[in-house]
């Protein structure tokens, strides 16, 4: 499997008047995770939107900038939306699986992109679910509701079913923010061995979290990436003032 990674640049979000992102250039690699981290407020959650042009659904924002993926940028007026979507993954928040077995939540993707045959779907399915490290907890169960799964369960579906229609890129916005250490740390877990296979971007606002998983981390602040680099070093040698201030907890 082909990995593949992004390019970001100048890219700038504006809702109305008020600038959340502002002539941010950043380049994620693929096979590795990059943390998104900062205060509230300070446009990461706008800005990991964007990557997949989610902020196209809010009235009154603009976005300005390049995003590149295999030689194409898809903020361009061109770009097929729904497609981008299949290889853009999101995972959110909060589990939202579909009301819906856990079956169908798999494959509704692949189905929708005109996957018929009931062979191939069987097999995206256990695949996925096997890369979500739910096979096994779930394998029995398949026709039955996906509501029925715990939390932690249900957001490792979303996982797989965000990795079932073959994505380049995976985003997730605090993904193991709503759940217990024991499944945070499946989550975890999970990050690790998908970035085997794929370029991930993570929104956190645990820095033992991001410290953890990452590969790189931006810091942001007030709609800039104040500093980039390897998580080792944001984390213990970071070269803006402001950027030890965060990780330290003197704001934020």
């Amino acid at each position: 499997m082909q990995a593949f990674g992004m390019t970001v640049n100048d890219l700038s979000v504006a809702y109305g008047d008020r600038t959340a992102v502002k002539n941010v250039s950043l380049d994620f690699a693929p096979k590795q995770v990059t943390a998104l981290i900062g205060p509230s407020g300070c446009g990461k959650s706008t800005f990991l939107r964007s990557l997949n042009r989610m902020n196209d659904l809010i009235a009154g924002c603009t976005v300005t900038g390049e995003i590149w993926i295999r030689d194409q940028n898809i903020n361009s007026p061109e770009t097929d939306v729904v497609s981008l979507r299949q290889r853009i993954g999101m995972v959110w928040q909060r589990p939202n699986p579909f009301h819906k077995s856990i079956y169908e939540n798999i494959a509704f993707g692949p189905r929708y992109h005109g996957t018929k045959n009931k062979k191939q779907l069987d097999e995206i399915v256990e695949e996925s679910l096997r890369k979500a490290a739910l096979w096994d907890e779930t394998k029995d169960r398949l026709h039955n509701s996906a509501l029925a799964l715990s939390g932690g369960q249900q957001q490792r579906l979303c996982i797989a079913r965000s990795i079932a229609v073959k994505p380049d890129i995976i985003l997730m916005d605090e993904p193991a923010s709503a759940l217990d250490p024991v499944s945070t740390a499946k989550i975890e877990e999970l990050i690790a061995e998908l970035k085997q296979d794929y370029c991930i971007v993570i929104v956190t606002h645990n820095m033992h979290q991001a410290a953890r998983v990452s590969d790189k981390t931006a810091f942001f602040l007030s709609g800039e990436v104040v500093e980039y680099d390897l998580t080792p070093t944001i984390f213990t040698n970071p070269q803006r003032r402001e950027t030890n201030d965060y990780i330290t907890g003197r704001f934020g």
